[in-house]
């Protein structure tokens, strides 16, 4: 009885296969809370808030909408188009990505200055929403700066007589 025993290494995942893995599992996260906040608010529904009434409180405020749309709404197009961009290839996917968190990241730190000085009220929903988009602003802006390109195919193993030969041909 003879056992077969594999050579083969493991496919290491490069660093950018890392970084989309995390930027797509914050984006689903990030759909769930803007798509759960965007529901309530068409439905007519009552936030599920587990403080004493700040989640109603910033939803009725007049910084819950932009021009008549609820920054929950825009919250949920943008991880939507984050979570697009990670089927770009290339440089153009990289940047769209940034570039939406980036624009999410500052619009989400503005609205936690309302809630905190405006307001006076914070909603669970919306720091969850905004510790996410933090969190994509930073793993997008690192994939952006330090992109590692696909590794190196492995090189072919080189006999010692074809090395020698190699080396003497440099001669």
């Amino acid at each position: 009885m003879s056992t077969a025993v594999s050579t083969a290494r493991p496919r290491s995942i490069s660093l950018d296969d890392k970084l989309r893995i995390a930027i797509g599992v914050l984006s689903v996260i990030g759909i769930g809370i803007g798509g759960y906040l965007t529901y309530t608010h068409y439905a007519g529904l009552h936030v599920l808030c587990l403080s004493s009434g700040g989640c109603e409180t910033v939803q009725h405020s007049s910084y819950s909408k932009l021009d008549g749309i609820p920054v929950a709404t825009l919250g949920l197009a943008g991880y939507i188009g984050i979570l697009i961009s990670l089927g770009i290839r290339g440089e153009a996917g990289r940047a769209l990505g940034f570039a939406l968190a980036l624009v999410g990241f500052l619009f989400s730190m503005y609205l936690t200055y309302r809630e905190a000085f405006t307001i006076h009220a914070y909603c669970q929903w919306c720091l969850g929403s905004a510790t996410v988009m933090t969190l994509l602003a930073i793993l997008t802006t690192i994939r952006v700066v330090r992109f590692d390109a696909e590794p190196a195919a492995p090189r072919k193993p080189v006999s010692r007589a074809e090395r020698r030969r190699q080396i003497a041909g440099r001669r």
